[in-house]
């Protein structure tokens, strides 16, 4: 270990494979001879008997009602998507028998954590009701992995008091997000294309098209209002793949009022994050009105490529998901300040891919690079280094947990300390890891690994929130002051 050693607060979360939700199967989607294989399951679902259909139905609702909330609902949805596949002497209306089962035969559960539970976040929750004096609730967001690797955004909350930090229960049944139109203006939607090097001529009409500021869902009337010509053009279909696609990458997720923080998972929609909403960094954010926010970056990941995207809420209920675009917005670790500093929102990056980076942007949409400001000069750190969450104000400096990745892809956690008002500066640092992977924190789904997406502060004491191994996570804090005393000035 370091000089500096955390303090093991005692206080961990493992994945729970019982946390899952409820989504469309469709198996086998390519067609079999001349009918899909969908029509031809529903085909087979309608004709069984009336009192196969009635029992099955009754043990579908009285296994998985209590692990799904609106489980009927849901399952009346799959039906609906997929009755029409089947013959034309399907029923006009379905029995509430048959949908139940055919909804169930086109269902499937998904263990959003039923990999791993990894990389969380701190900040304080919107609810500090019911709370002894000197207590603060946190919310706290998770990465967590389910079958095929494909991450998710889900959520625990926690109190720190006498009693340290202790996570409060986790409740269940998960709670399903509804999903409607995002939010943009035509020049970031324009500039948003221009980086992807997608705005050619048929996607410049459709820009043309629209209005100074539209819904995602909009993007239909400029696309139904393109010239005769440009309709007609060959490779038509997949240029309008690509606005569609990039049009619904900004959207809204809505829970219910009566859902527990905790219940929330932010599943991936959009194309762009199919294979993964990773790493989500939040923070609590004061506007230059004095009013405050949640925002935070997430990785998107389509199996492919990864960007980093962005997430507003004013009460981690309604959540507001938009594309980021600029020079600075190309990378993974992205981390939002708490506040604008000299009139700026600026963000840590690592564009790079190794770097500490500052960037800044006038919209919290479009980020310009300003440089470097910490790079790896440690065995600990020689490989590459970045944030480990957004910057804590403190009234010596903005202090920044920093990851570094050295022998045998070992991810350690460190410390940095920038200027209040020039935070390219870096003015102090920890020489040594704060944290590496040692004894118990070695195993696990990934090796040699801790990583946290943000610390807090509260009365005086820095409290770390971390994933082991990218498997579970544990908690440990660290005094204030004491921290900033194990600090090696660094000169100007």
């Amino acid at each position: 270990m370091g000089a500096l050693d955390l303090t093991d607060a005692g206080a961990g979360l493992h994945a729970d494979p019982a946390r899952v939700t409820a989504r469309l199967f469709l198996p086998g989607e390519g067609p079999t001879r001349v009918r899909s294989r969908a029509g031809e399951i529903v085909d087979r679902v309608l004709a069984l008997p009336p009192i196969t259909l009635r029992q099955s139905a009754e043990a579908i609702v009285r296994d998985f009602g209590e692990r799904h909330d609106g489980l009927i609902d849901l399952l009346t949805r799959h039906a609906e998507t997929v009755a029409s596949a089947g013959s034309g002497s399907r029923p006009a209306q379905l029995t509430p028998e048959q949908t139940i089962v055919l909804g169930a035969v086109f269902t499937m559960e998904y263990a959003v954590e039923g990999a791993a539970l990894c990389n969380p976040s701190a900040t304080p929750h919107p609810d500090q009701s019911g709370l002894a004096p000197g207590e603060l609730r946190v919310a706290v967001a998770l990465r967590a992995i389910g079958e095929g690797h494909v991450s998710s955004i889900g959520f625990a909350s926690a109190v720190i008091g006498s009693a340290g930090w202790v996570f409060e229960h986790r409740d269940l049944p998960l709670s399903s997000a509804t999903i409607s139109e995002g939010d943009w203006t035509r020049d970031h939607f324009r500039e948003a294309l221009e980086q992807e090097t997608r705005l050619n001529e048929l996607s410049a009409a459709i820009v043309r098209g629209l209005p100074a500021s539209f819904r995602s869902g909009q993007i239909e009337d400029a696309i139904r209002e393109l010239p005769v010509d440009l309709a007609q053009r060959r490779d038509l279909h997949g240029d309008l793949e690509v606005v569609r696609a990039m049009a619904w990458s900004a959207y809204h997720a809505r829970f219910a009022d009566s859902s527990d923080l905790t219940q929330r998972v932010l599943l991936p929609f959009s194309s762009e994050e199919s294979h993964g909403m990773e790493d989500a960094r939040f923070v609590q954010v004061e506007n230059d009105d004095g009013s405050r926010e949640y925002r935070a970056t997430y990785t998107a990941y389509d199996g492919r490529t990864i960007a980093p995207r962005l997430i507003v809420s004013a009460d981690l209920r309604h959540f507001r998901i938009h594309r980021l675009s600029g020079a600075a917005a190309v990378n993974k670790g992205m981390a939002l300040f708490p506040r604008s500093v000299g009139g700026r929102q600026l963000a840590l990056t690592r564009t790079d891919g190794e770097n500490l980076a500052l960037a800044h942007s006038q919209d919290g949409l479009v980020w310009t690079d300003d440089g470097i400001v910490h790079a790896p000069s440690r065995l600990w750190d020689v490989v590459q280094s970045g944030n480990c969450g957004s910057p804590i104000e403190t009234d010596r400096g903005w202090l920044v947990l920093i990851h570094g990745v050295g022998p045998m892809r070992t991810y350690s956690l460190g410390m940095v300390l920038l200027d209040l008002d020039d935070p390219s500066r870096v003015i102090a640092q920890l020489d040594d890891p704060l944290l590496y992977p040692h004894g118990l924190l070695r195993d696990g789904y990934v090796p040699n690994v801790v990583y946290s997406c943000g610390a807090l502060l509260h009365d005086g004491t820095l409290w770390l929130p971390y994933g082991v191994g990218d498997a579970h996570i544990r908690v440990g804090s660290v005094g204030l002051d004491e921290l900033l005393a194990a600090l090696t000035p660094v000169a100007a």
